[in-house]
């Protein structure tokens, strides 16, 4: 299931992320990258806001909808 799929306050893990190098990159330097679990804040529409440990990141829906996870 896409990130874009979770409801506020359901947790997940990342299994997947669909882009390049570079949308890895990026992610990963935001503390978002495959195996790692976070909390969906909102995001069915409009922006993504996801918690990371103690960390929040807004992502663009295109971007979420690249990042595969598996609800825990």
């Amino acid at each position: 299931m896409q990130l874009t799929d979770l409801f506020p306050n359901e947790r997940a893990r990342v299994v997947a992320i669909e882009g390049g190098q570079c949308l890895c990159q990026h992610l990963a330097l935001r503390g978002l990258a495959v195996g790692c679990t976070l909390t969906a804040l909102s995001g069915r529409f409009g922006p993504v806001v996801v918690r990371i440990s103690d960390e929040t990141l807004v992502l663009g829906r295109g971007m979420a909808q690249k990042i595969q996870v598996q609800k825990v």
